[in-house]
């Protein structure tokens, strides 16, 4: 027998049956449904069941929070209700017939990013770690850097640019590929409308503002010429480009006959669209990349940037809970390449650890209820480590003051942040690791912000417990009748 296998039966019987289920699939941490009649579903019974960690509705979808183990329970839901062959772009498909436009948008560019998420957290890691070798003088080396005094961590600091460079110079290439994939359309056309777009032939986007006019190279058709001009780590341009081709394909493929379209739909469709890309696509999304980043670097460097940081951090979470919060990672990349860090990224990852010191208040106060704390703690900790969900879902929106007090956190902590103007050079290291994606001459800084996000949700949280703000009904024990809070 499976690890999950009563579970998943339970979780079946509970969502309505088989008979239910329109469309089923998985991400990270969270089994995603698609329901013929959402009311079917029992989640005060599916709340039990001990592999769940919360429930809820979102961009048309029934959602279970299982946990960093959902591809077990996932593959063991299907053994059982024999829905293997529904696949997660099926499932996110059924779900937008009940979205709205703004809905699907957001949907759609959710879609584009995840699959980028682990190569993003690779990357911020490694840039961090980078941080460490060659931007902190340290005392005991006399006020030298690692790679300074040492051979062989600036060997090592030296290849590790390898993987950086591929990840975040090149993210063009994951960004068209990630649209084709999604798009339904052919993966290596976008792989390579991605490298035309980040060529070695092309002058690095980095270089061109040190480049006089006069020496950047161009294509000379005769009766025009067009600056090759290359767009490393740029968003938009790569998105208006991936777009354009995958509309291309899906329309020629419609056109044009079955025997020869192996052929001429690629033609048709990669060509004009890398033209397109260099010719029209890129400036212009380059000009509204650089106009985006411009407005919320102004905001956060403007007299006025503790409001932006305070408002910032405290919708941070509700922003999750609604999957806008996937719009930032597009702002976040577009600041890194225009201003080489960004000031966003150090307010999630407060934001982050603001919601789990919410979580580790609960914990302390209902500690003694061992079935909530199988919820709670792992909760805790993957909020700690930069993923909200499981704590969010699972326990804070649950009683709703510890989101409350977390959200008030987050903004002390991102007001405290943008204050001293603390920046990331990367994105996707969240939680208490999300200080390696920290500028160094920050760390401090950013240190003591951390201590808000921890030390002021709790006692919030706690203060709120105590006398009734925001309180949803908390866990009684069943034998004495009291609430799970230790009264002082």
């Amino acid at each position: 027998m499976g690890k999950f296998q009563e579970d998943a039966k339970k979780l079946l019987e509970n969502v309505g049956g088989k008979e239910n289920i329109a469309a089923v699939s998985h991400c990270a941490t969270r089994m995603r449904f698609v329901l013929n009649d959402p009311s079917k579903a029992d989640t005060v019974a599916i709340e039990k069941i001990p592999s769940v960690k919360g429930t809820f509705t979102n961009a048309g979808q029934f959602q279970v929070i299982i946990g960093n183990e959902v591809p077990q329970f996932y593959n063991e839901f299907s053994t059982i209700s024999g829905l293997e062959g529904v696949s997660k772009e099926q499932g996110k498909a059924a779900a937008k017939q009940n979205l709205n436009p703004i809905q699907r948008a957001i949907s759609v560019l959710a879609e584009i990013f995840t699959p980028l998420i682990p190569a993003l957290v690779i990357g911020g890691l490694i840039l961090g770690f980078r941080n460490v070798l060659e931007g902190i003088p340290f005392s005991f080396l006399d006020g030298q850097k690692i790679v300074e005094v040492s051979q062989f961590w600036s060997g090592v600091n030296s290849f590790l640019w390898l993987i950086g460079e591929a990840i975040f110079q090149f993210l063009p290439v994951g960004i068209t590929w990630s649209i084709t994939k999604k798009m339904g359309t052919t993966q290596i056309l976008g792989i390579v409308l991605g490298i035309t777009l980040v060529s070695p032939q092309l002058l690095n986007a980095y270089d061109v503002a040190s480049t006089a006019a006069a020496d950047i190279p161009f294509w000379d058709f005769g009766f025009a010429q067009v600056s090759m001009i290359g767009y490393q780590a740029q968003v938009i341009p790569a998105m208006l480009a991936g777009f354009l081709l995958a509309y291309l394909e899906l329309f020629f493929r419609k056109v044009i006959p079955q025997a020869v379209s192996m052929i001429f739909v690629p033609l048709f469709a990669l060509v004009p669209t890398v033209m397109a890309a260099h010719v029209i696509l890129g400036p212009i999304g380059w000009a509204i990349g650089s106009w985006i980043s411009d407005i919320v670097n102004a905001g956060l460097t403007s007299s006025l940037n503790w409001l932006f940081g305070a408002v910032f951090g405290f919708m941070y979470a509700p922003l999750v809970i609604t999957g806008l919060h996937h719009m930032t990672n597009a702002i976040d990349l577009q600041l890194i390449a225009d201003f080489q860090s960004t000031n966003l990224w150090p307010m999630i990852a407060l934001s982050n650890i603001a919601q789990g010191s919410a979580v580790l208040a609960v914990v302390f106060m209902h500690r003694g209820n061992k079935e909530e704390e199988q919820v709670s703690i792992p909760a805790m900790i993957s909020c700690y480590l930069g993923v909200t969900e499981p704590a969010m879902f699972g326990i804070n929106l649950k009683y709703v003051y510890p989101f409350v007090a977390g959200m008030i956190g987050s903004a002390c902590a991102g007001l405290f942040a943008t204050l001293l103007n603390v920046k990331a050079i990367s994105i996707g290291v969240g939680g208490l690791p999300g200080i390696l994606s920290i500028v160094p001459q920050y760390y401090l800084a950013f240190f003591g912000a951390m201590i808000i996000a921890v030390v002021v949700p709790f006692i919030l949280t706690y203060i709120f417990r105590r006398k009734g703000i925001f309180n949803k009904l908390d866990p009684v024990d069943e034998v004495t009748g009291k609430l799970f809070v230790k009264e002082s």
